[in-house]
């Protein structure tokens, strides 16, 4: 872990680099000052996602919601502003944990509000095995402890087609439409261009999805007529952390019965349904970040 982590000034937010246990160089995007006796938000992404995704959320998390806090949101290895892994092996839940835990080391984060997406919410369940005293509260974006089957094929097999690369936004948009819009009849035009604004960067040859292609072989072997593996001894030792729970009423990766399971495990579990979202929701949609600001602040005072 570097001694001396780069801190770059960007006006709305700043880039946060630092190295991880094996040397690879890291980021984060950190929105906002630390603030005494509030503790800040931070936000884990999804499998191919970046901290982008959580740019509209965080603005309002540090800017405009009535108790302002810092958000940390991360790009983990191989998506991003991230180095590349030349082990493929190292894209695991596991390790992603430990480089989320060498970033909060760095920055002397202690404890935390957490808000995983998807992959993001996986690697809460393991910081909570890890170290458990850091996690002060957590919102799950359409994840849980048990993931089903058939939504994790659907992302395996969009990806396993090749990573498409569109010469202009507007290609962009089209493909992710045809890939996601049935899921995901409530997004507008401008919801549109937040996705694709968070998922390409620019290349010599056009519009390039922002990760590592070699994170689609990790997908590869999996066996999908077989249950996959849950995470339900994780979930309950986290039985004590405020708890909120957002699923898309469209998703295929987070059923109702497991939601409903989640609910029964946690008895002081928060939920809210996304309505005309699949996976996994917008959470800068609606009425969502004032409830997911209500909520930190409501586990503060807990």
């Amino acid at each position: 872990m570097s001694s001396a982590p780069e801190r770059v000034g960007d006006g709305e937010f700043s880039d946060f680099f630092y190295t991880a246990t094996d040397g690879l160089t890291l980021h984060a995007r950190i929105y906002g000052e630390a603030r005494e006796g509030r503790r800040p938000v931070v936000c884990l992404p999804g499998l191919t996602r970046n901290a982008r995704d959580f740019h509209l959320l965080a603005l309002h998390l540090a800017s405009h919601a009535p108790v302002p806090r810092q958000v940390i949101a991360f790009d983990y290895r191989g998506r991003g502003q991230s180095d590349y892994d030349p082990d493929i092996g190292n894209y695991t839940v596991v390790t992603e944990a430990g480089d989320i835990l060498a970033g909060l080391a760095a920055l002397g984060v202690n404890e935390a509000a957490f808000i995983g997406t998807s992959r993001g919410g996986l690697i809460i369940h393991l910081l909570g095995a890890m170290q458990p005293a850091a996690l002060k509260a957590i919102v799950f974006n359409d994840i849980g402890p048990a993931i089903e089957g058939d939504g994790l094929r659907h992302i395996s097999d969009y990806l396993g087609k090749g990573a498409p690369k569109p010469q202009t936004r507007a290609d962009a948009i089209a493909t992710q439409k045809a890939v996601h819009g049935a899921d995901f009849p409530a997004l507008g035009k401008a919801d549109w261009e937040t996705m694709v604004d968070a998922l390409y960067r620019t290349g010599p040859e056009g519009l390039i999805p922002d990760f590592d292609p070699k994170l689609v072989e990790t997908l590869a072997g999996i066996d999908f007529s077989q249950p996959l593996p849950t995470l339900w001894p994780q979930f309950d030792a986290l039985s004590d952390i405020p708890m909120l729970a957002i699923r898309g009423e469209n998703s295929r990766l987070l059923s109702k019965t497991t939601l409903a399971e989640m609910a029964r495990r946690h008895p002081t579990l928060k939920t809210m349904t996304v309505a005309g979202q699949g996976h996994a929701p917008f959470l800068e949609t609606g009425d969502l970040p004032a409830a997911i600001a209500s909520f930190i602040d409501d586990a503060g005072r807990a």
